[in-house]
């Protein structure tokens, strides 16, 4: 999902379309809400749902320039929230799949909860 993002921002695209799922929806929703997509919606097709994702640029650059997948079925890893640390010197931000749902960094400490480090975008 991520990959595809970050491939349509750099290809130019407007949006993306990816097969559709509750987790995508919840990690879509985390990047809506810090401003790294522009929208996202659930659609019918006949092959079945689909997630389209608006895309953000930003002085003709995607808003999505790099992306780094953490946690990997082959490795887990989790962290407590003394654990989070900034990305990028705080320009980045760094994604996590709490019991709370999908939070940014920010959002764990404000919650003081910790979980699976899933992804960093810088």
């Amino acid at each position: 999902m991520l990959v595809t993002i970050k491939n349509g921002g750099n290809a130019g695209k407007k949006s993306v379309s990816i097969p559709f799922s509750g987790y995508k929806m919840n990690i879509a929703r985390a990047l809506f809400q810090e401003g790294y997509i522009k929208s996202y919606s659930q659609e019918n097709t006949a092959k079945g749902d689909v997630l389209e994702i608006d895309l953000v640029y930003k002085d003709n650059k995607p808003k999505i320039s790099q992306v780094k997948r953490i946690s990997k079925p082959s490795r887990r890893l989790y962290t407590n929230v003394k654990g989070i640390k900034p990305v990028k010197q705080g320009q980045g931000s760094v994604f996590l799949s709490t019991p709370k749902g999908i939070l940014t960094g920010k959002q764990a400490k404000k919650e003081q909860v910790g979980g699976e480090i899933l992804f960093e975008i810088s």
